[in-house]
């Protein structure tokens, strides 16, 4: 299987390395920068190309892996759709030209993979069946605090010089999809949506960006809120769910789901385990969910299993985010 990776930046060089991993070894790596196709040449010994057409005339790839910028995702979906060969695409927050591309994607018989990378997470897995064998009981709320510094995200550059300073794609609104996709994918989708988005501190580089997100989900059942930021100094991911039987609470850095059993009055831990974290990331941002993505991917075009995620998943989820910003502007709930 030939694959080429799209984009070379800190996620394709990790797409090389989750295929490396998987054992794959026709990888190639197109960027339009030189220093970044130097650096993957010499650091993972890919075949590298600055010019797309020539990549793609020269190799004939089986599939591409996406890893640009997300303005940038439709350029390359559109490539894969006319090739009629399989793509995985890196989390999304803009839906320009998404629709169409969904109609033609639905005629064909490509896999077309968006990212759901924290459904891969051993703690999200276990979450994921302990909500969906009822342990809990009926939920009453739930509430998810994610918070990262975003100068903290690419250290070896500044703020202004990559996506993230963006405001259709900045850092803090494009984490909300990120989450809202697992979230969605254990919890389901809400019946309504209002909260509000802020710029609250000077971040040098975000100077025109919002930094924080709250969303307000209602499910009819019960209520959900989820807090995204970027000016979180220390790495955050906390979670609360509140049920009629159980509590549950997870801080990703402890490594374990916690749940509260009124009945013996006690806490329980349920210890899960990650793989190191590569040098220069958050040491709760292990390699192992990015590579079982990508396995999850492959097993999909081998017609082994089904991806887990779809491109009408990702439509949904981005509309839950332009809701919310909606509902801020209008000061309502909005109904989804």
């Amino acid at each position: 299987m030939k694959i080429l990776i799209v984009g070379l930046g800190s996620m394709g060089k990790r797409r090389i390395r989750c295929l490396k991993a998987l054992g794959i070894s026709d990888i190639y790596g197109f960027d339009l920068r030189k220093d970044r196709t130097e650096e993957v040449s010499k650091l993972y010994g890919v075949g590298v190309f600055n010019d797309f057409n020539e990549a793609f005339d020269k190799i004939g790839p089986d599939a591409l892996i996406i890893s640009v910028p997300p303005q940038y995702h439709i350029i390359y979906i559109k490539t894969a759709i006319e090739k009629g060969i399989h793509f995985f695409v890196e989390a999304s927050v803009v839906d320009d030209g998404m629709k169409a591309a969904i109609d033609k994607i639905n005629k064909m018989k490509i896999v077309a993979a968006p990212s759901a990378t924290m459904m891969f997470h051993p703690a999200i897995k276990l979450i994921n069946k302990i909500v969906k064998d009822g342990e809990l009981g009926q939920i009453s709320n739930i509430l998810l605090h994610v918070g990262q510094y975003l100068p903290d995200w690419h250290a070896y550059e500044k703020v202004s010089d990559y996506y993230v300073s963006n405001p259709a794609t900045g850092g803090g609104r494009e984490i909300v999809p990120f989450e809202l996709t697992w979230f969605t994918m254990v919890f389901g989708y809400p019946k309504r949506v209002s909260g509000n988005y802020r710029k609250t501190i000077e971040i040098v580089g975000a100077e025109k960006i919002e930094d924080t997100y709250n969303c307000l989900l209602d499910y009819g059942d019960h209520l959900s809120v989820v807090t995204v930021d970027v000016v979180s100094r220390f790495a955050t991911r906390r979670l609360v769910i509140n049920g009629s039987e159980k509590q549950l609470y997870w801080a990703w850095e402890e490594n374990c789901i916690k749940i509260y059993d009124p009945k013996k009055g006690a806490w329980e831990n349920r210890d899960y385990q990650m793989i190191s974290a590569q040098q220069g990331y958050n040491s709760n941002i292990g390699e192992n969910m990015y590579i079982e993505e990508i396995a999850d991917f492959l097993s999909a075009i081998k017609g082994e299993k089904k991806y887990i995620n779809t491109m009408e998943g990702d439509y949904d989820v981005l509309q839950l985010l332009y809701k919310v910003e909606e509902a801020d502007k209008a000061g309502k709930y909005i109904n989804v």
